[in-house]
């Protein structure tokens, strides 16, 4: 087709014509500037500084919220809203330097006392972050200057950097936090725009982003809980892509479509069996063993993941070049799980309840759980609960006696130092291996207690460790810029483009 040019330019000049119509007459393809991406679940609410719910980073993190470091795609720490910092001799001093120019989407500046907020109200005696134990070492946050923070702990922490990227970290104003829950405020690259609860979140690019703009305009994160439902969503190309695909079973179809990409990446989260420590019988470490070997990891990862996914034997990512594999610690042993529990003094089994999170391993895996509990004497009611359910009754409540959940925040083992966590383990002996592992910085010691702390919560059978989640992202062929694994939970959006 030709065009007559000059007419053209003639047109644009006077505002008669638009880029994008200018260019489609001539030819010429626009990259698109908006996407969709849609997600199984919906968070609770937007705060990620006091709740537990992965959902809530996975829209907001580095989009909208940002801490003093981030995480790569990779897992790398990386600078954040601190370009840099010092680290004093003994291990207890960091002075980070902030970055200039930044500002929260309200147009207010982020400076240390923003920090210093921040940080002190995540460590306070009533503070609601789910990860408190992250911030328990700091002893004090001083302001120098408008652009520097000191922060001292009270003993030398080789992962305090690492625990700074966490989406509870993340650094807030304290003007905003009011609203948090519905109108978050942060510095990222993307603003807030719009929530429609149940359907979708809209965000909007930062026009004011202090680092390297988004490439994108607009972004929608859809949320759709049925695997059926999101196949239905991602063939119609209703949704540009799915992050988390809830239904591996449609893979091989989605492959061998040229329309769509299919990334399988790793993730940090341990799939578990969690069990209630101090409601009985699981108190009785023989009971968590029957239970432990009443499972077939392989069944399940085969019968609920289609094969996408790799046995744990322990709370530990198998890419870590730490971890070690314990899975034979707990292999697939039923008469062995039947010969413990009748020591135990429960040779005719016993009632649990099983309560179920909405994703789908734990809604597929529930089942074949519990028919292989029934299989030993256990039985296993389930109870499927939506999100916020969950995280009343289970998480805060402990009213469960065995629960389904992929612990996908990073190198988070230190959990089980935690009495009052939600499975409730309490052993002086793994909490003083925390301790000290806090305190070592020598590679090679660190690493030792790495191997005892696996070893030791395999050895009392905590938990029911499954498998590692895989990460299947279903896209539109032309989507770049996506994060294949997830080494937190989080959606970068950051840098995806349109081809």
């Amino acid at each position: 087709m030709t065009m007559d040019y000059q007419k053209a330019g003639r047109y644009f000049k006077l505002g008669l014509i638009s880029t994008a119509a200018l260019a489609a007459t001539a030819g010429i393809a626009l990259a698109k500037s908006d996407i969709v991406v849609a997600m199984q679940l919906e968070p609770p609410h937007l705060d990620p500084t006091s709740a537990a719910a992965g959902a809530i980073d996975s829209v907001l993190y580095s989009n909208v919220f940002e801490g003093l470091t981030r995480f790569g795609p990779d897992g790398s720490v990386n600078p954040g809203l601190a370009k840099g910092w010092e680290i004093s001799e003994d291990g207890k001093t960091y002075t980070f330097m902030l970055r200039e120019g930044v500002t929260f989407h309200d147009g207010s500046a982020m400076d240390a006392e923003d920090v210093k907020f921040s940080l002190d109200r995540a460590r306070a005696e009533d503070s609601a972050n789910a990860q408190k134990a992250l911030f328990e070492g700091i002893e004090s946050v001083e302001v120098v200057d408008p652009l520097t923070v000191k922060v001292t702990l009270a003993a030398p922490n080789g992962s305090f950097l690492f625990n700074m990227a966490w989406g509870d970290a993340v650094i807030v104003a304290p003007e905003t936090i009011a609203d948090i829950k519905t109108t978050p405020i942060g510095t990222g690259a993307f603003t807030f725009k719009n929530w429609v609860q149940g359907d979708k979140i809209d965000l909007e690019k930062n026009a004011a982003y202090w680092g390297t703009p988004a490439k994108l305009d607009k972004v929608s994160f859809k949320f759709i809980s049925d695997p059926t439902a999101a196949f239905a969503a991602v063939m119609a190309e209703d949704v540009d892509a799915f992050v988390g695909f809830p239904a591996p079973e449609n893979l091989p179809q989605f492959e061998a479509d040229p329309r769509f990409q299919v990334l399988v990446g790793s993730t940090e989260g341990e799939t578990i069996l969690s069990t209630n420590n101090k409601m009985p019988p699981f108190d009785n470490v023989k009971v968590r063993k029957a239970l432990a070997h009443a499972i077939d990891r392989q069944a399940i990862i085969d019968g609920a993941m289609f094969g996408y996914g790799t046995p744990i034997g322990t709370h530990f990512a198998p890419h870590n070049p730490d971890y070690v594999d314990l899975t034979a610690n707990s292999a697939y042993d039923p008469k062995m799980a039947k010969a413990l529990l009748a020591e135990a003094g429960y040779a005719d089994g016993f009632k649990t309840t099983l309560k179920l999170p909405p994703p789908s391993y734990a809604r597929r895996g529930g089942e074949i759980i519990a028919a292989q509990l029934r299989a030993v004497g256990i039985e296993a009611e389930i109870s499927n609960l939506e999100w916020a359910q969950w995280l009343e009754q289970v998480f805060r409540g402990k009213d469960y006696g065995l629960t389904i959940v992929s612990h996908t925040e990073p190198f988070d083992i230190g959990i089980y130092a935690r009495p009052d966590y939600y499975f409730q383990y309490d052993n002086p002996s793994f909490q003083q291996l925390m301790t000290d592992l806090g305190a070592e910085a020598d590679p090679a010691k660190r690493s030792a207690l790495l191997a005892t702390a696996q070893e030791t919560i395999s050895g009392d059978y905590v938990n029911g460790y499954l498998f590692q989640l895989a990460y299947p992202t279903v896209a539109n062929a032309k989507v770049q810029g996506l994060w294949k694994d997830a080494p937190t939970q989080a959606t970068d959006l950051t840098a995806v483009y349109w081809q």
